[in-house]
């Protein structure tokens, strides 16, 4: 072969080398400070998603079953916990009294679930006028909610309703 070939070969596996290198770098950047989350259309527009107060409503009688009734929509007056079904933090249970929830593996998230297949800024769990609702942030492996995967936009939750990120399920429950 002549000597400009073989010096073509060279600067071509260099620059191969060099994309290479750039997308590790890139990877474990993303994975050490994780990504930017982005604002839901109606939080950029006004700065705060605008939500009115509800009347609480009348409490309903439990079922004789350990799981709840999911005949309607989750409101502020009947979700007022988020329980861990299985996973790392199987029966713990936080209780929902703020607008917004995030669920990831990075410290910054309100819940950090130390698991492989949950991403760093994994999902938003969140208070859209009287509904709860869960909103994917482009994560890795996905959300699920009864089984079905979250895409598009946030998907509003019933009592009773099956999310699944990563390894962890979790319920809203009264």
């Amino acid at each position: 072969m002549s000597e400009l070939v073989l010096l073509l070969l060279r600067v071509g596996f260099l620059v191969l080398l060099w994309f290479f290198v750039f997308g590790v770098v890139y990877s474990l950047r993303a994975d050490l400070f994780g990504v930017k989350v982005r604002k839901l259309p109606a939080e950029a527009a006004a700065g705060a998603p605008a939500s009115a107060p509800a009347a609480p409503a009348a409490p309903a009688a439990k079922p004789a079953s350990s799981r709840p009734a999911s005949t309607g929509p989750a409101t502020i007056a009947t979700a007022k916990r988020l329980v861990i079904t299985s996973g790392p933090k199987a029966g713990l249970e936080l209780p929902l009294a703020g607008e917004s929830l995030t669920i990831g593996r990075s410290s910054e998230s309100t819940l950090v679930i130390r698991d492989d297949y949950t991403s760093s800024h994994h999902a938003r769990l969140l208070l859209r006028g009287d509904r709860w609702a869960i909103q994917d942030l482009d994560s890795t492996n996905g959300t699920y909610v009864d089984g079905k995967k979250v895409t598009g936009g946030p998907v509003g939750l019933t009592l009773g309703s099956t999310i699944k990120v990563g390894a962890t399920t979790f319920e809203l429950r009264a």
